[in-house]
């Protein structure tokens, strides 16, 4: 009887004792992945992080430091940034970025969704042959097709006008959003488009009034995508558009790099750069959900 009594006592002792020696185990191990993978995170925000500060450091201070935290605070790099360029402020670029990325976003959104409604819901001759040629596009490097595309562009007297950012656009050219579009909706119920059909819907009414609603995420990936995709261009507009008040933003942040007199501009630059982040950031923001929905939903998960 004792001996039994003393197992029973040493049992719950030895058990307890191995328990926490794995809760600090575990502890200790989930302390030093936070550690690194913060570590980590660091030095690839660090080069963001520095632009930021040396955006409100005086001008004569941003390359003496390797801080990320700025100790005199200056918001001149701002306001000279903004009038660096005379008459002209640097909201021009901002206002044609706009204008060339929502003309964008409407015309993917537009011709990638019936296109990509053709191929998922349509039956048309060689149909298979049509899609196997436009995914083999997506293959297909881009400066591949820079020379002939400007030389048509230059005869149809369209250069120095957004017209050759915008075009592209309303021709479905972007193939991996048919792509989205096509996966997306061939997960969509046929029942609701045959019910539609058997109380006399067209194709268009189908495709507008219920492929559309239902295919909401798959636009806004397309949409957000694309925004991000035609603000960032820099060598389209580059090798369009020459006249200064029809530049983009990258177009105008590579101007203060160009300054005659020998000044330096990278205060402006910064200042600027950081501007230029700001649209971007904020609609990842607002349109977050509905990216992760329509990525995941569409064969990449």
């Amino acid at each position: 009887m004792k001996t039994d009594t003393v197992q029973t006592i040493e049992n719950p002792v030895s058990t307890r004792s191995e328990g926490q020696y794995t809760f600090s185990t575990g502890w200790l191990n989930s302390l030093l992945k936070h550690a690194a993978l913060l570590l980590l995170a660091f030095v690839m925000l660090y080069p963001v992080l520095w632009m930021i500060a040396s955006s409100f450091r005086p001008e004569n201070e941003i390359f003496g430091t390797i801080s990320v935290i700025p100790t005199n605070i200056t918001f001149d790099n701002y306001k000279s940034g903004w009038n660096f360029f005379g008459d002209m402020k640097f909201s021009t670029f901002f206002i044609n970025s706009f204008t060339i990325a929502t003309l964008a976003v409407v015309g993917n959104l537009v011709t990638t969704s019936m296109a990509g409604y053709a191929f998922a819901r349509l039956s048309f001759k060689w149909k298979s042959l049509w899609f196997g040629l436009m995914l083999g596009s997506i293959m297909l490097p881009f400066h591949v097709q820079l020379i002939p595309q400007y030389i048509m562009f230059l005869k149809f007297g369209w250069v120095d006008t957004f017209v050759p950012l915008v075009l592209p656009k309303f021709l479905a050219v972007d193939s991996f959003f048919v792509f989205l579009m096509v996966q997306f909706m061939r997960t969509l119920p046929m029942e609701l488009e045959e019910a539609a059909q058997m109380d006399g819907a067209s194709y268009f009414r189908r495709y507008s009034q219920i492929i559309l609603p239902l295919s909401v995420p798959v636009l806004a990936t397309t949409a957000v995508f694309t925004f991000i995709f035609a603000y960032n261009d820099y060598l389209t507009a580059l090798l369009y558009l020459t006249n200064i008040d029809k530049m983009t933003v990258q177009q105008g942040l590579r101007l203060f790099l160009d300054s005659g007199g020998g000044t330096s501009a990278f205060g402006g630059l910064f200042a600027m750069s950081v501007l230029s982040l700001v649209p971007v950031f904020l609609l990842y923001l607002v349109s977050q959900r509905l990216l992760v929905r329509g990525i995941a939903t569409t064969g990449f998960k």
